[in-house]
């Protein structure tokens, strides 16, 4: 059996080169994959349920890497057996480019396939070795091609941050502390004091007791309101969230 291609990945290169020695990216990507170990750097163990026509079988072999030439690519050399289902042999090369938007992955595989696989025929054989093939470079593109679990968790984090950033400004906004200018109860505590201070020097003109006293309650009474009132709204503000905000805020949190 014998079969060349390419596949174009959307990823840099050095990437995809990682990806092709990743025993985990390897296992999720190839089909019916059952284990794949890594018992070296140069030298995997694996297990692969292959069905070629009518014939199934579990196939136990080792994969070697040779002439590694990192990130440029390497070459394999393949060994299986699948018991009377038949078994197989060969190598095959695999070479990256980096290309306008990703990686191009070249291969060539030369194989020799054995026992009652290879009376199927060679069509047979080749056509499921192509289908083999365009399934694995689709779910490893997928995998390589996605971010990785910390940049996803860095980005939902962000995102959450921000989520959760916008609800407390909003709230924030609502319990805003009243500006500082001089408030109303106090205008009017000078006025009022002023007209008592006028009500208290007529009546020690008069010589009346009964406008002195009324005029320094009053200012008394004026400014002790404006105090409490003034006091009052330079707190620290009260804020009242109601069910809506909770739920925001709470959404925030989860994420």
């Amino acid at each position: 059996m014998k079969m060349a291609s390419e596949q174009l990945i959307a990823a840099p290169r050095q990437r995809v080169w990682e990806a092709l020695n990743d025993p985990q990216i390897l296992r999720a990507s190839i089909p019916g994959c059952q284990s794949l170990d890594k018992e070296s750097e140069e030298r995997f163990v694996a297990a692969v349920e292959v069905k070629v026509g009518p014939i199934g079988a579990r196939f136990k072999g080792t994969v070697a890497l040779t002439e590694l030439q990192p990130p440029n690519g390497y070459t394999l050399k393949l060994e299986g057996s699948g018991g009377i289902a038949g078994s197989v042999k060969g190598s095959a090369v695999v070479r990256l480019r980096e290309e306008a938007g990703g990686t191009l992955i070249s291969y060539d595989v030369d194989a020799q396939v054995g026992g009652r696989m290879a009376q199927l025929g060679g069509p047979i054989i080749d056509a499921t070795a192509r289908q083999i093939a365009g399934k694995f470079f689709s779910r490893f593109g997928e995998l390589v091609a996605a971010p990785s679990s910390a940049e996803a968790t860095h980005v939902k984090l962000a995102s959450s941050s921000r989520s959760a950033a916008a609800a407390t400004g909003e709230l924030a906004a609502r319990a805003r502390v009243p500006s500082s200018n001089l408030p109303t109860a106090w205008i009017l505590a000078i006025v009022v004091a002023g007209l008592a201070g006028f009500l208290a020097g007529r009546a020690q003109g008069n010589a009346g007791s009964d406008w002195a006293g009324l005029a320094i309650g009053m200012a008394l009474l004026v400014v002790a309101g404006a105090a409490f009132e003034y006091g009052r709204r330079t707190a620290a503000p009260v804020l009242v969230l109601d069910s809506a905000d909770l739920r925001r805020l709470m959404e925030g949190a989860k994420e």
